[in-house]
């Protein structure tokens, strides 16, 4: 299909639009909603963190995977529907596809919007869910081949994190890793293009929103460095829900035959005597 042309000084207005949304949208913390339906605030549980390993750490392994994938598409339905808006554009005197510009730039404030949320006085949580997620239906973006390939990408980064508990290290190697598959597809497209020299516009973008990432986990790498970084260990977490689990089925089992026989605890008692 033949790409109509745009001009980016005459419809500036239309990014400035999908700034501000993305932004509001990125504001919303569902780590923040989940918790506060179980009764708790997660920015006052465990690292306070609003993001998907204190979640993890602190209700489990599958509220934590719900929270990751609510995240996740939170940032990667938005470059979805830009990438359908924008996919026929292609930015005038460049060569370049206004879809591979617009679908990252709303993911950018997408996270933004996560780490700096002003609904939250500008605290929330570190971006690495929104920015996976953006990666990930990016990428889709140029083949839905790549929804499995990956969704086989954060398998390893689980195997990863499972292996040597660096919840951190472990998810921003998986943010690089999917920005430099991203890269490598541009510059591979984009190669021997009279505008190759406007690339620099996308290399930046994706730069910009590694760089927010891994500035936003500075102190989890300052203790990672010096050695005194907390492990996040999966098995344990899962263990130690299922083990919550057996004890309260347990206690159920107990109770049950006074529940039945509409005795007390003393009548019980008795009665065995």
């Amino acid at each position: 299909m033949e790409k109509e042309i745009m001009y980016f000084l005459q419809n500036w207005w239309q990014f400035l639009i999908l700034a501000i949304v993305c932004y509001f949208i990125g504001c919303f913390n569902f780590a923040v909603l989940f918790s506060k339906l179980k009764k708790k605030n997660i920015t006052k549980m465990g690292s306070g963190n609003p993001g998907t390993m204190n979640m993890t750490r602190e209700f489990g392994v599958k509220v934590g995977i719900i929270t990751f994938f609510c995240d996740a598409f939170k940032a990667g339905i938005p470059a979805l529907i830009v990438h359908f808006v924008y996919d026929r554009y292609v930015f005038a005197g460049t060569g370049v596809y206004v879809t591979d510009f617009a679908r990252y730039f709303c993911g950018l404030f997408v996270v933004i919007g996560h780490i700096f949320p002003i609904t939250m006085h500008f605290r929330g949580g570190k971006g690495i869910a929104s920015t996976l997620g953006l990666f990930w239906i990016g990428l889709a973006c140029e083949s839905a081949w790549w929804l499995l390939i990956g969704f086989a990408i954060l398998l390893c980064l689980v195997l990863f994190i499972t292996l040597t508990e660096w919840g951190s290290l472990g998810s921003l190697l998986g943010v690089s890793t999917f920005s430099i598959i991203q890269l490598v597809i541009y510059f591979l497209r984009y190669d021997g293009f009279p505008a190759r020299e406007h690339l620099v516009w996308l290399y930046l973008l994706i730069f910009f929103i590694n760089v927010l990432t891994w500035c936003a986990h500075h102190k989890n790498l300052a203790r990672l460095f010096s050695g005194e970084e907390h492990r996040t260990s999966l098995k344990k977490i899962a263990s130690k829900k299922l083990g919550k689990k057996k004890a309260v089925v347990a206690a159920g089992d107990v109770a049950a035959p006074t529940a039945e026989n509409g005795l007390t605890d003393t009548e019980v008692k008795d009665k065995t005597v």
